[in-house]
């Protein structure tokens, strides 16, 4: 697992980018904890940087929507999903599990 920050440092409506083989963002929705890779799939944009509206990241690019929960796109102009990864919290510190690649996705 991935040690991301204590969960005092992540308030809610907020994001941070956590470094990784490919980076992750975790977001708090309402003390709700949600992890997906942080590159938009459309170009290359860190979407813990987006605008967060619910469970869903807008990226502050072009305006593509992922849903937090399932990592789909809900419009163009980025057409693949992202990735959602596991969190866990554990005496204070937020973690990610790392969801490996699907076989050819980068």
């Amino acid at each position: 697992m991935i040690p991301v920050c204590p969960t005092t440092a992540l308030p809610p409506g907020e994001a941070i980018r956590v470094e990784a083989d490919e980076p992750i963002a975790v977001f708090n929705v309402d003390g709700d904890l949600y992890a997906i890779d942080d590159t938009c799939t459309h170009q290359d944009a860190s979407l813990a940087d987006g605008w967060l509206d619910g469970c869903t990241v807008e990226c502050p690019l072009h305006a593509s929507c992922f849903d937090l929960r399932t990592g789909k796109v809900s419009g163009p102009p980025a057409k693949a999903p992202v990735r959602t990864h596991r969190v866990v919290v554990q005496d204070g510190m937020v973690y990610v599990q790392a969801e490996p690649a699907a076989d050819g996705v980068a």
